[in-house]
This record gives C-alpha cells, sequence and structure tokens, in this order.
C-alpha cells in the first residue's frame, strides 16, 4: 500500500532536522565563544603553573591589612570595627585592591597627572628614608655652623614713629607740607603736641615697636626701608616717600644685626644640619637613578606657542 505524504512528516522534510544546528554553527556569538575557549584551552596546557597561581591574581590580606583597616578607622574617632564591620571593611579594601590591580592592568596609570605626581612624591619620601643619617655630634654642629652663620644672622631692628602727610587731601603739596611740618618741629621732642597737629590720620599705626627691614618694607615699601634704616636716631628726619603718600619718621632706636652664639641656637643649628644632610643624600640618590637614563632633549628649548595649537574653526579639536 502506498505511503501518503502528510504535511508536516518529518520524514517528508529532512531539512527540518538538519537545518538548526548548521544555522547555530553559523551564530558569531557561538563561534566566538568558541574560539576563545579553545585559545584558553592552549593556553593552560602550555603555562599550567601561571594559570593556577599567577601572583597578578592572588590577593592576600594580611594581619597588618586588618590592623591598619581599624586604624584608619579608629583615626576618624570612629570606635572599633564588630565583626560584622570589618567584613564590611575588608570588602571595600578588596574592590579598591582589584580595581587598582585592573587599573593598572588596562594602563590607565599612563600619562596620568595625578598619579604621576603622587608616584614622584612617593619617591621623594623614599628618598628620605634612605638618606644616610646619623646622629651628629656637637663639634660636628659647631663647624657646620661657623660654615653657614650667615643663615642664623638676626637682622636689624628700628622702634620709630611717624607723621602721615597724605597726598589725596593735600596734593601736590603733600611733599612741601612735610618739609615745612619738619622744620617747625626742628629741636624738639618726639611726642610733642604740636606734632601730630601738622599731619593728617593714618588709616594704620603711627608707632612702630622693633621692625626689621622685611616688616617695614611689607608696611611701606622697600624704598621707605632703605630710607628708613639710614636716618640718625633721636630726630625727626625725612620726608620719606611711601606708597601711602610722605612722612616724617622719628626714629627711637636700631639695633644692629648680629650672628648669635651657637649655644643661643643649637637647637635650629641641629635641625638645619639635619636637613642640608638629607637634601644632599636626596641629591645623590637622584643623580644615581639619573645616570641609569639617557637623556634626548630638543636642540630648541623656547616654549612653544600656545596658539600655534589651536584653531580658530574647530577643527583641531
Amino acid at each position: 500500500m502506498p505511503t501518503t505524504r502528510r504535511e508536516g512528516d518529518y520524514r517528508a522534510q529532512p531539512h527540518a532536522r538538519r537545518g538548526w544546528p548548521a544555522r547555530v554553527a553559523r551564530e558569531p556569538l557561538l563561534q566566538f565563544v568558541l574560539a576563545g575557549a579553545a585559545l584558553f584551552a592552549g593556553y593552560r596546557s602550555l603555562h599550567p603553573a601561571s594559570v593556577r597561581g599567577d601572583a597578578a591574581f592572588r590577593i592576600e590580606v594580611t594581619p597588618d591589612d586588618l590592623r591598619q583597616m581599624s586604624v584608619g578607622r579608629l583615626a576618624q574617632g570612629r570606635p572599633a570595627p564588630t565583626a560584622e564591620e570589618m567584613r564590611h571593611l575588608v570588602d571595600t579594601w578588596l574592590r579598591d585592591e582589584i580595581l587598582f590591580r585592573e587599573a593598572l592592568a588596562l594602563g590607565l596609570d599612563t600619562n596620568d597627572t595625578i598619579v604621576k605626581r603622587r608616584m614622584v612624591q612617593k619617591m621623594d619620601f623614599l628618598a628620605e628614608d634612605l638618606a644616610d643619617l646619623r646622629e651628629p655630634t656637637r663639634a660636628d654642629l659647631e663647624v657646620w655652623f661657623q660654615t653657614h652663620a650667615d643663615r642664623f644672622a638676626e637682622p636689624p631692628r628700628a622702634t620709630f614713629r611717624h607723621l602721615y602727610f597724605s597726598p589725596d587731601r593735600r596734593g601736590t603739596q603733600a611733599r612741601a607740607a612735610a618739609d615745612a611740618a619738619r622744620a617747625l618741629l626742628a629741636g624738639t621732642a618726639a611726642d610733642a603736641a604740636e606734632a601730630t597737629q601738622l599731619a593728617d590720620p593714618f588709616m594704620f599705626q603711627d608707632y612702630y615697636p622693633e621692625r626689621t627691614p622685611e616688616q617695614v618694607a611689607r608696611d611701606f615699601g622697600p624704598l621707605f626701608a632703605d630710607a628708613l634704616f639710614q636716618l640718625a636716631p633721636g630726630a625727626w628726619g625725612g620726608p620719606i616717600e611711601s606708597g601711602f603718600g610722605w612722612h616724617l619718621v622719628w626714629l627711637d632706636t636700631v639695633v644692629p644685626g648680629r650672628v648669635p652664639l651657637f649655644e643661643e641656637v643649637e637647637p635650629a643649628v641641629r635641625q638645619a644640619w639635619v636637613d642640608a644632610r638629607r637634601a644632599e643624600g636626596k641629591r645623590r640618590l637622584y643623580e644615581t637613578m639619573k645616570a641609569r637614563y639617557v637623556v634626548v632633549l630638543p636642540e630648541d628649548l623656547t616654549p612653544p606657542s600656545i596658539a600655534a595649537g589651536i584653531r580658530l574653526d574647530g577643527a583641531g579639536e
């Protein structure tokens, strides 16, 4: 009896059975997964130790790490962590460590100015730790002090009062008014009642005790400071010009500058000696590191024009 084909009969449609494996095999995603698996299997067979124990993928949390996490929490003024809080701290630490390693693997630290500055700073600290520092003897400090005594020199100090003549009030006649006042005050005392009546109000002090040249220059300008320390004490001098206007100055006293005795500044000398030795050690260490490199500089060190790389049409963006 003849066999009748019916619609949907799988024997009548062999392509229905064989079509889906072929279509799946042609899927790009499946091909990618299979290729990756093959590569991984091949690498594992060639480098079994590397796959199983690569140090780059091993993270060991040590007791010292746990201690540092606890110390960091205590430094924030918080109580010691509980067991649950400790687990959270470890999770956070692991997250940071994993992201850090992955960032390094991707080269995200390359050409990063902030990362570069931080690494330079850490190398600088390391160089300080490696500096060969010994405890100086008193003889060491005395010899060093004799060579660098100028670093401990005390500047001169002036005590003075002044009368102010304002250009805002007197215009171009401020200097002439100061000259006239000096003539009227000749032979009078510094605190004479008529002195203040001749001058204009000043926005700051009228009396300045024991000021160094640097302090005077900061308040009145360097030219005023230079002229002040040239005056003879015990009389009205000037007029001297400042950034405010014109001044008559009564110089009470000037204490000359001097180099103190070693005994007076021994602690400061010791600190300066340590700082100098540390700086020298860092310099030597840097020169040693630098000697391992070949440095190539452009022939022209003139800074390039910033505008040269900018196009107004925005095409260079």
